[in-house]
């Protein structure tokens, strides 16, 4: 399985970017998926994830602000981020799990890894 995440870029704050994670070799579908994130200085941080029967989870940060979703036509995840601010600068991974238990928070449930995007949030 590879992902390709993709829709980083630089933005003033209160702006908004869509993150793709475009996925081959294996379908999205009936996979659990997160984006997590990692700034300078500072440990990986769950920010959202969706499970195989798409219930949907949010770190407090950005709960309200950002939405994750896919499109299993296109095989891939996205994670829309509104009213972005400079503490959401950080690099944006997105992240596949096959199994069939949902632990959402936990790096290690995760099999797949993107190459990461960079956001960054200038104020």
């Amino acid at each position: 399985v590879q992902l390709q995440a993709s829709g980083g870029g630089l933005v003033q704050a209160g702006a908004s970017l869509r993150l793709s994670c475009a996925a081959s070799g294996r379908t999205l579908s009936t996979a659990n998926l997160a984006w997590f994130r990692l700034a300078p200085g500072k440990e990986r941080e769950f920010v959202a994830a969706i499970s195989r029967t798409d219930s949907t989870l949010y770190a407090d940060s950005v709960k309200g602000r950002f939405t994750i979703s896919r499109d299993n036509a296109k095989n891939t995840a996205y994670l829309q981020m509104n009213s972005l601010k400079p503490e959401d600068t950080a690099v944006y991974y997105c992240a596949v799990d096959v199994s069939i238990y949902w632990r959402a928070r936990y790096p290690g449930a995760y099999d797949y890894w993107g190459q990461g995007t960079q956001v960054t949030v200038s104020s």
